[in-house]
């Protein structure tokens, strides 16, 4: 999705999406955003990523056809030697066209400890589009693991669980130990640490195509539910918009905006790499060497470290995200 229009060096690092099948997927990815997806329900767009389980390639440039993995591994400079042993963010898009499974992520310590160093999984949602009327699940209500494993045992689903309707642009929050889950009808994009660890609680005894059940984690979930969690009652925005920007939050992983660019916008880039993803509308994109690049509703790409200053054109809404710390 990167045209470039002048120069010859790519300063700015775009990369393909890499698409998976879920039993709750849908074809909105395709409709939405014209990707070229596979056949049959498609769930998950991931768009910057370089988890092991989908590790984008980079699209045109000093780096065509290198895995992100890769340039974290062998030009660190790009992200100012950020800390640690991978990229640390994972940006998707989710169509779900049916219910997730009720589900639950790890920190990092019990990842690191239960499942082969892996990072957690703090993640958040921007709702891009849902039907109306629909509703996710974030939180649960019971206040020990025993009242829990009572609860899950004898599917008390709605006494346990905690629904809130949701609207075109609410966000959320999902923390390690938040017992969650999207609803059917829902367009959501998700940043998340690079993490692929889930524990499903329920899954509404679905079957998948060879007939078999999904795998539940009951014992790992009640391990790591947050019981004294305060469920929200609403996704709504509150922070307020200053000049087209608005922070969605602010954690010890990443820092997540909206930009709202109408006309023109210029984004300072000081962190060790930014992610950007086009979520509506169209125009383009140019870093600080003068090389511009034409960006529509489902392009991803990266601002590398020493990249200057991002300078938006167009008629568009982005999700942004970068570590806490500047460069």
């Amino acid at each position: 999705m990167a045209d470039a229009t002048t120069g010859t060096a790519q300063d700015l690092i775009f990369l393909v999406p890499i698409f998976h099948g879920k039993i709750w997927g849908g074809r909105e990815l395709e409709k939405r955003f014209g990707y070229n997806i596979p056949d049959g329900p498609i769930g998950e767009c991931w768009g910057i990523s370089a988890h092991p389980n989908g590790d984008c390639v980079v699209d045109g440039g000093e780096y065509d056809g290198q895995h992100l993995s890769e340039l974290w591994a062998n030009h660190h400079d790009l992200f100012a030697g950020a800390e640690g042993d991978r990229f640390p963010l994972l940006i998707k898009i989710l169509d779900a066209r049916d219910n997730l499974s009720v589900q639950v992520h790890p920190d990092d310590a019990y990842a690191a400890e239960h499942e082969n160093g892996s990072l957690g999984k703090r993640e958040c949602w921007y709702v891009i589009d849902c039907e109306p009327g629909t509703r996710i699940i974030v939180g649960q209500r019971s206040k020990s693991r025993e009242e829990l494993a009572a609860m899950i045992e004898e599917g008390r689903w709605d006494d346990m669980l905690n629904y809130v309707p949701i609207h075109p642009g609410d966000f959320f929050r999902i923390e390690p130990g938040t017992m969650h889950a999207i609803m059917g009808g829902t367009l959501i994009l998700e940043t998340q640490q690079s993490s692929d660890v889930t524990y499903r609680v329920y899954d509404y005894d679905r079957v998948q195509p060879d007939g078999t059940k999904r795998p539940l984690h009951v014992k790992q979930s009640l391990d790591v539910v947050d019981y004294d969690q305060v469920a929200p009652t609403s996704g709504k925005v509150t922070a307020p918009e200053k000049d087209g920007v608005t922070e969605l939050m602010a954690c010890p992983n990443f820092d997540v905006e909206r930009v709202r660019v109408s006309g023109e916008k210029t984004l300072a880039q000081p962190w060790p790499f930014m992610c950007l993803s086009v979520i509506e509308g169209s125009g383009s994109v140019c870093d600080g060497a003068g090389v511009e690049y034409a960006v529509r509703a489902g392009s991803h790409f990266l601002a590398p470290s020493g990249s200057g200053d991002v300078r938006l054109t167009g008629e568009m809404t982005l999700i942004t995200s970068h570590l806490p710390e500047r460069a």
